[in-house]
């Protein structure tokens, strides 16, 4: 099945992001791989060039922890959009904070799929099967409403990974309700457990080969007969329950925060 259709994919040269991006040329997407590293955002799109017979990958430089950089990629996009995978995460040992002062995990891997979300839905309106996947995690919890940058806890980077995997579940369900009624689909998916940085940083080596840690963000991509499907969280390629998704009233307050930023 060959997709005339376009997708933008954050953290792009990561083990998963990789192949997330190479099942997307296979398949016949113009892409768009964004990241921060230049090099290795070209790199990756040279070789997924060569490797999947697809001319139609190009780069986009920036840091997923800042809002001016996202905004400044909506501003130079043109066209539209039928597919955004988030993906783009980090989990550095030392807190980190990024120049506007928000604690690095939070800024990146919550904040960015927000703003990415609030920046990139505009293109997929109207569009056939426009689809918005977030890569989250199995591993998730110990979300703090009211710390959820570690200003009254001591930073532990598992910690925070896992509050912030359980925020991202959270936001699927509050956009694929906003989204809903302009056909954009929002999903979340556990990846696999693939030796990466981010998961070398928490301390596993992970034993899944990357394209099997792949398959569940390309599952919620790609697969025709999710089309409609939306607010769902999966796993090995299948519906699981989130009861994080359930707690409606934590769902609001989480957006309403994140709006703030």
């Amino acid at each position: 099945m060959t997709k005339k259709q376009t997708a933008i994919v954050t953290g792009a040269y990561g083990a998963i992001g990789a192949e997330i991006s190479r099942g997307l040329a296979v398949l016949g997407y113009t892409l768009v791989l964004a990241g921060r590293d230049k090099d290795k955002l070209e790199k990756l799109a040279g070789k997924l060039r060569d490797d999947c017979s697809n001319n139609s990958i190009r780069t986009y430089a920036l840091d997923l922890s800042r809002k001016k950089e996202i905004e400044d990629f909506a501003r130079w996009w043109e066209g539209p959009l039928n597919l955004l995978v988030n993906n783009a995460a980090t989990a550095p040992r030392a807190q980190k904070h990024t120049p506007e002062g928000i604690e690095m995990q939070f800024a990146t891997n919550v904040l960015g799929y927000f703003w990415m979300i609030t920046g990139f839905s505009p293109f997929m309106e109207g569009r056939d099967d426009a689809r918005v996947v977030n890569v989250a995690s199995y591993w998730a919890g110990d979300l703090d409403l009211d710390d959820l940058e570690f200003i009254k806890r001591p930073y532990d980077n598992d910690t925070a990974y896992r509050q912030s995997k359980q925020a991202d579940r959270m936001l699927t369900a509050a956009f694929a309700e906003r989204l809903r009624g302009k056909g954009i689909m929002v999903l979340s998916a556990h990846p696999g457990d693939v030796s990466s940085g981010v998961s070398n940083s928490l301390g596993y080596g992970g034993w899944e080969p990357p394209a099997q840690g792949a398959a569940t963000p390309l599952y919620c991509a790609t697969d025709p007969g999710l089309k409609g499907v939306t607010g769902r969280y999966f796993e090995h390629k299948a519906p699981a329950r989130c009861r994080f998704s359930e707690d409606t009233r934590a769902v609001e307050a989480l957006f309403n925060i994140c709006s703030s930023y």
